[in-house]
């Protein structure tokens, strides 16, 4: 085993660089590789907190930017902190907002104080800085925050994607600063995640991970994949994102969520990985399946009364049909949205349990491609 202060790597697989860990976290222990459903005003939509738990879920993730606009942070402090506020005793994460601004505010402006905008909400301005983002996260009592960050998309050009990484530098030394502060002078007890940017350029990816390396944060994201680039180029950067970080700290992709990238990932020694992915399109009719994701808005299932999915154990398809889910889905009725959210979650919840099985029996490599070689065969369908 290797230690840091927050992470323990209990068995790394003799194929490739995957790794099972614990994180040990102020609301329990988290064992990785693990991904965290997405719950952005506090909430995974569609489930309650019981579901989650039921699912095995040891942490999720929140927004902070939704919250600091909805209900507030006042709200949310007079309550006693968020998990109070939305009554889930394991770990959340919370992300800084940054995307959030960047893909939602109508308007925003960015310095090297921080960046002003306008809420998608009613049209109100603010000002986040990257002191003001740990205040926020530490008023939450996030058991893992976030940096401010500049989030740049593929296709950007070098000089604008050297200038993002010049300010999220910038900002990480000031968000590092204010959390030591706060965990000094507070009983706040939640750790700093650092991010890797540098959009799909080899040199500043690692000039990205050197400073993030240097800045010494209990964790490390790796920040600006999937975010529009060809699968190729997000192996490609992701690998040698992650070669450049050092193994005895807890690495986070933000952002995927298909099985495919979570493998990817896990095989590059990533242990934990977020997406709304799963829960958004099952709500839009796309639901997992061992043999492929199918679309259950098809016609094909209006008389299809076999299980969803034959191989999984989770409780609605234990116990309803395509059918029937065709017919919720097709009536709109909320039922649906809550058993295909189920569903999508513990299906990726039980496919990580497998992965790590398969790291600590040493065989993840025959593993990942005995799942997609089923998942993604040649007659799956195309939803």
């Amino acid at each position: 085993m290797q230690t840091s202060s927050v992470y323990t790597i209990v068995h790394e697989d003799s194929s490739s660089k995957a790794r099972t860990g614990l994180l040990t976290l102020p609301h329990g222990i988290v064992h990785t590789p693990v991904f965290m459903p997405v719950g952005t005003n506090g909430t995974v939509k569609a489930l309650t907190k019981e579901d989650l738990t039921e699912i095995g879920f040891e942490i999720i993730l929140s927004n902070t930017y939704h919250l600091y606009l909805r209900p507030g942070p006042e709200v949310i402090e007079q309550a006693g902190g968020l998990h109070q506020f939305i009554q889930w005793e394991r770990n959340i994460l919370t992300d800084s907002g940054g995307y959030q601004v960047f893909s939602l505010a109508p308007f925003r402006k960015i310095s090297e104080l921080g960046v002003k905008f306008r809420s998608h909400i009613d049209g109100s301005y603010h000002l986040l800085t990257p002191e003001r983002v740990v205040e926020l996260q530490a008023i939450l009592g996030s058991d893992i925050q976030m940096q401010l960050d500049v989030c740049t998309s593929w296709g950007t050009e070098y000089t604008e994607a050297r200038r993002a990484l010049h300010i999220t530098d910038l900002w990480l030394q000031r968000a590092l600063k204010a959390w030591k502060e706060i965990r000094e002078k507070t009983s706040y007890e939640g750790i700093l995640f650092a991010i890797v940017q540098g959009n799909f350029y080899h040199d500043l990816r690692k000039l990205s991970a050197e400073k993030v390396v240097a800045s010494d944060t209990p964790g490390i994201a790796i920040g600006g994949l999937s975010v529009g680039e060809p699968f190729p180029v997000f192996q490609e950067f992701l690998a040698a994102t992650a070669e450049m970080l050092p193994r005895e700290k807890p690495r986070y992709v933000m952002g995927i969520g298909t099985p495919r990238y979570i493998l990817e990932a896990i095989e590059q020694g990533i242990d934990m990985f977020d997406c709304v992915f799963p829960t958004r399109t099952a709500r839009n009719g796309l639901l997992f399946t061992a043999s492929g994701p199918i679309s259950i808005k098809r016609e094909q299932y209006e008389r299809d009364f076999s299980p969803l999915d034959p191989q999984c154990t989770c409780k609605v398809c234990r116990a309803y049909s395509r059918s029937y889910l065709r017919h919720l889905y097709k009536t709109k009725e909320i039922l649906y949205a809550m058993l295909a959210s189920y569903h999508n979650l513990f299906f990726l919840q039980n496919l990580v349990g497998e992965a790590r099985k398969a790291i600590e029996e040493d065989r993840f490599i025959l593993f990942k491609k005995e799942f997609l070689s089923q998942y993604e065969r040649a007659d799956a369908e195309t939803p």
